[in-house]
């Protein structure tokens, strides 16, 4: 009854006919709170300015008061579950040689909090916001510089989700990170990817949150349902075989980074159908760049999860006012039961990604000049089932689908292969899928 209150009955018709939906994702839909957002916003705020390369002594300014106060949250959620966090920083020197945007050499540091999966502790999926700050001049590390949506609203979400999904156990492990020195060059994203990268981590995917608490675009539309989510099409670790089969077979638009801005449209627009997710079809916006992107440069997925109407008066700016307009990223120009559905969103792919099985490492396919298409898998521990997808070549979404058990293989009879593209997920005992797989082999009869 609860849901039909919030929700309405659109969604409960879509509950009562969809047996996969999971009564924990409402749970964690009801926990997530604007107000703690807004406190923790504020808190962010009141450091003054967070840039990279200030103050790192002091207790109440700058970018080291802020990351110790970040870890200090991220223990305090760690004690009340019982110390199912495993906190951290993760640092690298970057040195102003050769780096037109570091004023001096100095440590970036990202404060890092794991929460370890039951049964794949060596699968992620990460949530990222950024801790630093700038204003109009990114070397300036002394003047003010709040950076209230920009990025304290990411931060504070990644906290909150923290906080939320620390209530529960996920097959999957799943990291909250705050990173450093996204504005002088993503260098923060760069060092964790490394690290990554070093460890071994399986990464299922970044989540990475920049700027979720704007409203109001710079060209008047008002908007608190819409968010964007960029992607890039194919990863840039692709090897020249897999450009060749790309050429011939397709799949132009269906990279690992595609794959999962398609789960987590499909994920909100099952959960929160009142959102409207759009997927944007770029690495990030035009001739920009965020935290995700270090991670897909290491052939990790990684997406952008950010608000869908910037306003860029309040963007990298000084705070003051020129020709009756109020320039600088000021705690009042954030909207934070917005913030609050965004930080939600995350929190619901994180839950379901980190509850599902492990993808199918080969999916293969067949079926050329005939009139079936046919799909083979590898076995997948922990799978119960299979979800066979397809979609019109120019459908931005999964459209159809058809569940399979008890076998790693299936003939989609009368469905042209020529006419569609295929993937494959699988699917846990409690209904939470891994993201779609396209085709990477072919099936030769």
């Amino acid at each position: 009854m609860t849901t039909i209150l919030k929700y309405g009955l659109t969604l409960c018709i879509c509950v009562s006919l969809n047996a996969q939906t999971d009564p924990k994702i409402y749970d964690i839909i009801d926990a997530v709170s604007a107000d703690r957002i807004e406190k923790d916003v504020q808190t962010l705020v009141n450091f003054g300015t967070r840039n990279t390369f200030s103050d790192t002594v002091s207790e109440t300014r700058g970018i080291g008061a802020a990351r110790r106060w970040i870890k200090k949250e991220f223990e305090t959620i760690s004690k009340e579950c019982n110390n199912c966090f495993s906190v951290s920083y993760q640092k690298d020197f970057v040195t102003k040689e050769g780096n037109n945007r570091v004023p001096h050499d100095a440590y970036v540091v990202n404060v890092v909090a794991i929460q370890k999966g039951t049964t794949y502790p060596n699968r992620y999926i990460i949530m990222s916001g950024d801790i630093d700050s700038r204003g109009s001049d990114t070397m300036d590390f002394t003047t003010d510089a709040p950076g209230a949506n920009d990025n304290a609203s990411g931060m504070a979400g990644t906290i909150e989700a923290a906080r939320v999904l620390s209530k529960y156990k996920f097959e999957s492990s799943i990291i909250y990170v705050g990173l450093s020195g996204e504005e002088q060059g993503l260098f923060g994203g760069a060092g964790l990817a490394a690290y990554a990268k070093a460890q071994g981590w399986d990464i299922i995917g970044v989540l990475n949150n920049d700027m979720i608490g704007n409203i109001e675009g710079v060209d008047g539309v008002i908007d608190n349902r819409s968010f964007r989510i960029f992607s890039e099409p194919v990863p840039p670790t692709e090897t020249e075989k897999e450009r060749q089969m790309r050429r011939f077979y397709g799949g132009e638009v269906d990279g690992i980074s595609r794959q999962l801005a398609r789960y987590v449209y499909k994920t909100t627009q099952t959960y929160m159908p009142e959102m409207n997710p759009m997927l944007v079809y770029r690495l990030d916006r035009f001739g920009r760049g965020g935290h995700h992107r270090p991670f897909n440069d290491l052939g990790f997925p990684g997406i952008r999860i950010m608000e869908a109407h910037e306003n860029y008066t309040q963007q990298h700016q000084d705070i003051r006012t020129e020709n009756g307009i109020a320039y600088g990223d000021t705690f009042e120009h954030v909207n934070f039961p917005y913030a609050a559905k965004l930080t939600t969103v995350n929190a619901i792919n994180m839950a379901s990604l980190a509850s599902a099985p492990p993808p199918p490492k080969t999916v293969a396919i067949g079926g050329i000049v005939e009139p079936s298409a046919k799909l083979k898998w590898d076995k997948v521990d922990g799978a119960k089932g299979y979800k066979i997808y397809w979609r019109d070549t120019t459908s931005p979404t999964w459209d159809h689908s058809r569940y399979v058990t008890n076998s790693e293989e299936f003939t989609l009879n009368g469905i042209v292969i020529d006419n569609y593209y295929f993937g494959v997920a699988s699917v846990g005992a409690n209904g939470h899928e891994s993201v779609v797989v396209f085709p990477n082999s072919i099936i030769r009869d």
